[in-house]
């Protein structure tokens, strides 16, 4: 009984290693595709500047606040449409938010001093609103546009006269987000 045990010991000890050893796998040649999806790939380089696609995005983005802030539309005496000068100026900045839709601009309508405070806000609020329903018949969304009115509140030019009152009837741009 004793050898009994001794041979199934033997018996088992020789089939573990048989097991563990086991049949020769075969060997898969690497293909220079799998070798190559084992390298973490480097930051894609812009051929034209030498940034990454990040540093381009960023800078592009930069740009295109300076170029929505960088100017504002002018309105003429107790008006609130926009003049066909600014035109351009505005499909400019609506190809802008429409190419960074991540973009959210506030436009501010301001008036000059002359009427009431309360006419003023009103057509401060209609000045900015008309710049932003121009922007959306452009194709910006209109989640990208908000507006306030501060009437005559907070005026670009202090003084009196035309040549000062002009310069604070206006819609400026300010960015949000």
């Amino acid at each position: 009984m004793r050898t009994m045990k001794r041979f199934g010991l033997a018996l088992f000890m020789v089939l573990v290693l048989a097991m563990s050893f086991g049949c020769a796998k075969k060997q898969v040649a690497a293909t220079p595709e799998a070798e190559t999806a084992t390298y973490e790939q480097a930051p894609v380089e812009s051929a034209y500047s030498g940034m990454s696609a990040e540093q381009e995005l960023a800078e592009a983005l930069s740009k295109a606040r300076m170029v929505i802030t960088d100017s504002k539309v002018l309105f003429d005496f107790d008006k609130f449409d926009i003049k066909a000068e600014y035109r351009d100026q505005l499909k400019e900045k609506a190809e802008i938010l429409k190419k960074f839709p991540q973009l959210r601009v506030l436009v501010e309508g301001h008036c000059d001093e002359r009427g009431t405070a309360e006419y003023n806000l009103a057509l401060g609020e209609r000045r900015a609103r008309t710049v932003k329903e121009y922007l959306m018949v452009l194709g910006v969304d209109a989640g990208q546009i908000e507006v306030v009115s501060f009437g005559e509140e907070r005026p670009a030019v202090t003084g009196t006269g035309e040549a000062v009152w002009s310069q604070n009837r206006r819609g400026e741009f300010k960015i949000i987000k």
